[in-house]
């Protein structure tokens, strides 16, 4: 099955093993806001990218080839966002993250001892969190999950997954990113 969100998007449904009774139950991109700075990054090097036509000579080159590595740089920060991907299944957890090379971490869900989540002022405004897990395995990957969207809804999914409880679970389409 090809990815929905087209050949950007990582794909997860093809590390859920289906041959084992795993089922996806939640697909969580990250909030908006984990991708506000890189895109205003990405405005400015588009400014700065198309102010330099109106120079000449060394000044065009400066501007030309700041704005151009500014604008990469953060678009491609925005891409490595947009990848970063936080998987609940009823049998684990798993993070998968990276561009051209991506990685994978995940955990059972028995193994998880404690869940955390922190809400920064901002994040009570805008409506994200962070989960931090401690997990016999410690799996560094999965320590911190990063700005996830309606976090308080996400824990509670998370925490009736790993109570077996999946018939009150509703299993949902990758969400977006909170907008």
């Amino acid at each position: 099955m090809a990815g929905r969100g087209g050949w950007l998007d990582p794909d997860v449904e093809k590390y859920v093993l289906d041959e084992a009774g795993e089922r996806l139950v939640l697909e969580v991109r990250k909030h908006w806001v984990a991708s506000s700075w890189p895109g205003l990054r990405v405005v400015f090097g588009t400014v700065v990218f198309v102010s330099a036509w109106a120079f000449e000579g060394p000044l065009f080159w400066i501007l030309f080839l700041l704005g151009l590595g500014v604008g990469a740089q953060a678009g491609w920060k925005m891409l490595q966002e947009y990848r970063d991907r936080f998987v609940i299944t009823n049998q684990r957890v798993f993070r998968m993250h990276g561009v051209l090379n991506t990685a994978r971490a995940s955990v059972p869900l028995g193994r998880i001892l404690d869940i955390t989540v922190k809400k920064p002022m901002t994040g009570r405004w805008l409506n994200y969190g962070h989960f931090v897990f401690e997990s016999a395995a410690q799996v560094q990957g999965l320590k911190d999950i990063r700005y996830v969207a309606d976090i308080d809804i996400r824990e509670d999914i998370l925490r009736k997954t790993m109570q077996g409880d999946t018939q009150q679970v509703t299993i949902a389409p990758p969400e977006d990113d909170g907008t």
